[in-house]
């Protein structure tokens, strides 16, 4: 589904937390505006609709989808309504890109990847983390054989930042950080590793005042056979808070890539070490410490312009995720059960 049209027209679903930085990131993308708001939350719709001059507000999607003429719609909602909206979506034809989680659970994830594929709309889940600037140049250093074949991995995220107070609902559900954090770890080591063949998970929960886990380890059989270890923590106090950088290790046949605090790529082989900064650039809106991020999902949505343009797969489509949601449900499963499993065994 390619398009030629001069500017792509696209509406976002849900004005929350997170929102506000896709909202950002569309004003400075070129070749797509945000025509259309909507949200069930009358007053936050106002208010965001008039912080980005967006007049066109709904506080029902279906009625948005079918009153707008739309290229595409962004939905921003939290996990349980994604699979009713991505289905609206897609039965008024309308590309769709879906915040991660992408679904609670694979069921709901496949079938959503299916109607869209029958429907013949792109989907693409907003799954941002990869896109970093730091992340992708280790990918590109890694594809173009700086330290030869990769044959070992880590991908750490440790802090003890608050991340409740903007938003509570994550100290409330059973899963957390495996499915709200390690789920973009999970996906970075995929992105760096390959597929993955088995999965070996310890979790704990460390802080008496959520429900659910934040510490999880994870060790990763790559289908190619790389080894890696995923760990992520929301309980780790440091001398020095780095939230929210994901920390990488690399060990290859003729060198070691380490991903250094502050955006520091070290690339060592027997020729000597190299140190570059891969730190993300600064937008007019973004601000510390969520620079990193926020500039990643300015490139995630460019990706998805140009994709959408040229007709072609998001590297982060719903089928793609699939096999990322596979790992999260595989983790829960092997923590659960205190053994390994093989990614998508389970239908959840």
């Amino acid at each position: 589904m390619g398009t030629t049209q001069s500017q792509l027209k696209g509406a976002l679903i849900g004005c929350g937390f997170f929102s506000l930085n896709h909202l950002h990131a569309w004003q400075d993308i070129d070749g797509a505006r945000i025509v259309a708001l909507c949200d069930a939350n009358r007053a936050r719709l106002d208010e965001v609709g008039e912080r980005f001059r967006i007049e066109r507000r709904y506080t029902d999607a279906a009625t948005m989808l079918r009153e707008e003429r739309l290229d595409f719609v962004d939905i921003a909602t939290t996990v349980p309504s994604h699979r009713a909206l991505v289905e609206l979506a897609a039965a008024a034809g309308v590309a769709t890109i879906c915040q991660k989680p992408f679904a609670s659970t694979l069921a709901d994830a496949r079938a959503m990847v299916q109607t869209c594929r029958e429907a013949g709309v792109p989907l693409m889940v907003h799954e941002n983390f990869r896109w970093q600037s730091a992340i992708q140049a280790v990918g590109r250093a890694l594809r173009e054989g700086a330290i030869g074949q990769p044959f070992w991995g880590r991908v750490s995220f440790r802090s003890a930042y608050d991340v409740f107070s903007g938003q509570p609902y994550l100290a409330q559900g059973e899963r957390f950080i495996v499915e709200d954090l390690g789920i973009h770890i999970l996906d970075i080591a995929r992105f760096l590793f390959g597929d993955v063949a088995r999965v070996s998970a310890t979790t704990a929960r460390v802080n008496p005042s959520i429900r659910g886990e934040d510490a999880a380890t994870i060790l990763l059989a790559h289908a190619n056979g790389v080894s890696s270890v995923v760990d992520c923590s929301y309980a780790t106090q440091l001398p020095r808070e780095l939230f929210p950088q994901t920390l990488i290790e690399v060990d290859g046949a003729h060198g070691t890539l380490r991903l250094l605090a502050d955006y520091q790529l070290q690339i060592h082989t027997r020729a000597g070490t190299e140190l570059r900064d891969v730190a993300p650039r600064a937008l007019s809106w973004t601000s510390e410490p969520w620079v990193a991020i926020q500039g990643s999902v300015f490139s995630i949505q460019s990706h998805w312009v140009d994709c959408l343009r040229r007709g072609v797969e998001p590297a982060t489509s719903g089928r793609d995720n699939l096999r990322t949601l596979e790992l999260v449900e595989a983790t829960y499963v092997s923590a659960r059960e205190g053994r390994s499993v093989v990614p998508g065994e389970t239908a959840s």
